[in-house]
């Protein structure tokens, strides 16, 4: 994967290339997932300062890097865990087969590509350094003709009843086809409709999703049924699908409006142009 030229050519995204850069890309995790949001570390985590798992050795790893520093202090802000079919196949499973049924993705005979892990550090989310992180994908899914993205997004939490409003407005809205859709295994399935639909108010719960699900929605995505707890990261997930057509004919719409025909192939942070959100939203970012 080629590396993308942005903003003023000293932050740039690409792939991980070293061991050195993973492990990077892991301490950047650990800051965000278990410094910031307080989820839960092995000891062998706690002790290294890392985040990692059976799946950062088979994975490509996407990452931001902020290149001002000079050649010898480049430092990455930024990442997503990119893993395809073949690959988790060869190794066992997807990471989101912990937490869903997803045969009904795997059997559709799209090429896929789980994303995971995402986050940035607090001072660099920014909408250029998320649309960064987003135009890597997309180039990602190009170079390898993917059609289908998924993967579990993130409500900060472990209270269902707490999230009981945007639970019940994904399930009665944006739920996938029943021959698409993913399903929350038994012993972790957490029903999601617990409001009926006509006792929401959808624009009131729009404006309250984390912003990386609001943006996955703008773009077109699909919910599977059932949200899962996750302990360890004191998050409460839902399972995200994308076709990545939508994603294409999205951004290439929105660069031939802006006029910028040489990023027609790119995309950027799904979030853009949400005039329903706050500039304090716009600072946030939920892991995957």
């Amino acid at each position: 994967m080629a590396e993308t030229e942005t903003l003023s050519e000293k932050i740039t995204v690409r792939l991980a290339q070293t061991d050195a850069e993973i492990d990077a890309a892991q301490d950047l995790r650990y800051k965000v997932f278990y410094e910031e949001y307080k989820a839960t570390p092995t000891a062998e985590m706690a002790a290294k300062k890392r985040d990692f798992d059976k799946f950062d050795a088979h994975a490509d790893h996407l990452i931001v890097v902020d290149e001002r520093g000079g050649p010898k202090n480049q430092k990455i802000v930024g990442t997503y865990r990119l893993l395809d079919r073949e690959v988790a196949e060869k190794h066992g499973q997807f990471y989101t087969s912990d937490e869903y049924n997803i045969d009904p993705i795997l059997k559709s005979g799209a090429t896929v590509l789980e994303l995971g892990r995402s986050c940035v550090l607090p001072e660099f989310r920014t909408q250029p350094v998320l649309q960064l992180l987003w135009q890597g994908i997309a180039d990602y899914v190009l170079e390898h003709n993917i059609e289908m993205l998924f993967g579990c997004a993130s409500f900060p939490g472990t209270d269902p009843q707490a999230l009981a409003r945007p639970l019940s407005y994904l399930y009665h809205n944006h739920l996938a086809p029943a021959d698409m859709r993913p399903v929350a295994l038994p012993e972790r399935y957490v029903r999601m409709d617990m409001i009926a639909k006509e006792d929401l108010n959808p624009r009131e719960i729009i404006r309250e999703l984390p912003p990386l699900i609001k943006g996955y929605l703008r773009i077109g995505s699909l919910i599977g049924d059932g949200a899962v707890i996750d302990e360890q990261f004191n998050t409460t997930d839902v399972c995200i699908m994308l076709h990545t057509d939508l994603v294409t004919k999205h951004y290439k719409k929105h660069y031939e409006r802006k006029g910028n025909k040489s990023f027609v192939s790119s995309t950027a942070f799904p979030a853009e142009d949400d005039s329903e959100s706050s500039e304090s939203e716009d600072k946030k970012l939920s892991a995957i």
